[in-house]
């Protein structure tokens, strides 16, 4: 499985309905779980996000497809940033190509004396 970050920002309308955000936030987690995903943790946060949540996905696709979901609720937007553990990061470089050697700075030959 794949994870996510996402960080929600509310929209007009979600702002509106900014007291049914817990029940509106179990409503899709039951929803997401049942398609397969899990939800490691979900924050309501102060700053320039007012949600983050941390989530595994089967597939790209079914991640695809829950932020449209989402997304077509209108209560939020999001910026959505595929997440690597330090065992996928590891494996990730392992299958990166090999960093290329710069070549040496060519050295100008010293300056002749006029005499």
């Amino acid at each position: 499985m794949a994870t996510y970050v996402v960080l929600y920002r509310f929209t007009s309308e979600g702002a509106k309905n900014i007291r049914t955000t817990v029940s509106r936030a179990r409503q899709t987690r039951k929803e997401n779980e049942a398609r397969g995903f899990k939800i490691q943790s979900l924050h309501w946060t102060q700053g320039p996000y007012d949600m983050v949540a941390v989530v595994d996905a089967p597939s790209e696709e079914a991640m695809m497809g829950a932020m449209a979901n989402i997304a077509a609720a209108g209560n939020v937007t999001s910026t959505t940033l595929r997440a690597f553990d330090e065992k996928a990061m590891d494996a990730a470089l392992k299958r990166a190509a090999p960093a290329r050697r710069a070549a040496p700075a060519k050295r100008k030959a010293p300056a002749r004396r006029k005499r």
